[in-house]
C-alpha cells in the first residue's frame, strides 16, 4: 500500500509571506481587544452612548481578524483532489466577507446617526474622559492602519489589505466619536451625528469596493490591458514560438493563472514542441513572480481554420488517412517503416519512410513516385508526400 503523500503546512509553503500575515494579524487582535473593552467599559461609565457603539465596532474588528487568521492558514494548503488549483481563493471569499462586514459596519452608523438625529435633546451628558478615550482609540487605529497597509501591499494580499482598510474604518469612526463628543462637551450636539453620516457614507462605499473587487475575481475577470501585453511579450520572446493567440488569465488571490496558445513550426516532432512550451512557460514564471502557473498549448504554425482549398474538409482518423495513403503510394505492404502527419489547417502533408529492400530497388521507387505524381494532384486529404529510407543496420 503506497503511503499518502504528507500534508505540507503553511510555514513549508510559504514561510515568509505566511509568518508576515500571522504577526499583523495578532498584533490587529491585541489592538482590538484592549481598544473594545476600553471603549465598552468608559463609554458606560462616562454615559457616552456612541463611545460603546465604537466599542462594539472594534469587537467587529475582532471577528474580521479571526477570519483572517482562518483564511489565512487554509488558503496556505497544497493543492489536493478536491481543490486542484489550491486554496488560494479563501483569501478571495474572505475579501468578500470583510467588504460585507465594512458594508454592514457604514448602514449601521449611518442608521444611528439618523436615530441620533432625532432625539438630540434626550441625549445624555458625556464625561470628559470620553474624549480622551476616543482620541486614544483614534491614534491607535491609525496607527494599526499604517501598519497593516504597508505589510498588505507588500505581500501583495488583498484579503490584508480589506482588513487595514476595516482598521481605518474604524479609526474614522473614531474621528466621529470624538468629535461628537467635542461638540457635545461645546453644547453643539448635532455635530456627532452630522460626522458619523458622512463617515458612514465612506464605510459604506469602502465595503462596496472590496466587495466588488472580490466578486470580480471570483468570476474569472481579467488581468488589466497592460499587465496580459507583458505575458504576452514575454511567451512571444521564447525560441521556437512563432506566434501567440488566445492568451487569458484570471486572478487566484496574490497570484495569476494563465493560460496560452502559441504557435510552432508544424513540421517538427512532439518532442521539440514540448520542449518549446515549457520553455516558454518557465519564462513567464521566472519574469512575472505573481504568476503561480501558466498552461501553454501548443497549435501548428499554420492551424488557422479553413484549408487552402477553402471549404472545410472533415479529415478522417489516423488509421483511415493511412490507408488512403496506402493506395496513393502504390506500395503492396501491411505498413510503412514509419510515418509522420503534419497536420496543416485541413489538409496533410505525409512523411512516409520505406523499408530498406524497397528503397534499394530502383524500379520500385521510380513506380511510386510516378502513382504519387498521378493521384496526389486532386487527393482530398493530403497536399504532399515525401518519401524517405529507414536503414536499418544488420
Amino acid at each position: 500500500m503506497p503511503l499518502e503523500e504528507p500534508l505540507l503546512s503553511p510555514e513549508m509553503l510559504d514561510p515568509v509571506r505566511y509568518r508576515e500575515s500571522q504577526r499583523v494579524t495578532w498584533v490587529s487582535v491585541a489592538v482590538n481587544t484592549a481598544l473594545t473593552l476600553m471603549q465598552i467599559g468608559i463609554g458606560i461609565v462616562a454615559h457616552a452612548q456612541s463611545l460603546v457603539a465604537d466599542g462594539f465596532h472594534s469587537l467587529s474588528d475582532l471577528v474580521a481578524d479571526f477570519m483572517v487568521l482562518f483564511a489565512n492558514n487554509q488558503s496556505r494548503h497544497p493543492a489536493d483532489e478536491d481543490h486542484p488549483y489550491g486554496h488560494h481563493r479563501i483569501e478571495t471569499a474572505a475579501s468578500l466577507a470583510l467588504g460585507l462586514l465594512l458594508a454592514g459596519t457604514g448602514g449601521a452608523i449611518l442608521w444611528s446617526a439618523g436615530l441620533r438625529l432625532q432625539y438630540l435633546d434626550e441625549l445624555p451628558p458625556v464625561a470628559p474622559i470620553a474624549l480622551w478615550t476616543a482620541l486614544v482609540a483614534l491614534a491607535a487605529k491609525e496607527g494599526l492602519f499604517r501598519y497593516m497597509l504597508k505589510v498588505a501591499e507588500k505581500l501583495r494580499s488583498p484579503m490584508l489589505v480589506a482588513n487595514a482598510w476595516h482598521a481605518r474604518s474604524d479609526a474614522a469612526s473614531s474621528l466621529v466619536v470624538a468629535a461628537g463628543i467635542g461638540g457635545s462637551l461645546l453644547g453643539y450636539r448635532f455635530l456627532d451625528p452630522v460626522a458619523a453620516i458622512i463617515v458612514g457614507f465612506m464605510i459604506l462605499r469602502m465595503g462596496f469596493k472590496f466587495s466588488y473587487e472580490a466578486i470580480r475575481e471570483l468570476v474569472d475577470t481579467a488581468l488589466s490591458d497592460e499587465e496580459v501585453e507583458r505575458i504576452r511579450v514575454t511567451l512571444r520572446g521564447a525560441s521556437g514560438v512563432l506566434g501567440l493567440h488566445e492568451l487569458r488569465t484570471r486572478r487566484m488571490a496574490h497570484q495569476v493563472l494563465a493560460d496560452a496558445h502559441i504557435q510552432v513550426d508544424a513540421r517538427i516532432s512532439v518532442s521539440e514542441g514540448h520542449r518549446i512550451a515549457e520553455t516558454a512557460r518557465s519564462r513567464v514564471l521566472a519574469a512575472h513572480p505573481e504568476v503561480l502557473d501558466v498552461l501553454v498549448h501548443v497549435d501548428a504554425e499554420e492551424d488557422t481554420g479553413a484549408g487552402s482549398h477553402g471549404a472545410e474538409i472533415d479529415l478522417p482518423e489516423r488509421e483511415a488517412l493511412l490507408e488512403h495513403l496506402r493506395t496513393l503510394v502504390g506500395v503492396d505492404l501491411p505498413q510503412f517503416e514509419k510515418t509522420l502527419l503534419h497536420y496543416l489547417g485541413n489538409r496533410v502533408e505525409a512523411e512516409v519512410f520505406l523499408p530498406s529492400e524497397i528503397c534499394f530497388d530502383r524500379n520500385r521507387v521510380v513506380s511510386i513516385e510516378r502513382h504519387l505524381a498521378e493521384h496526389l494532384a486532386n487527393d482530398p486529404y493530403f497536399s504532399a508526400v515525401s518519401l524517405n529510407c529507414c536503414i536499418a543496420p544488420k
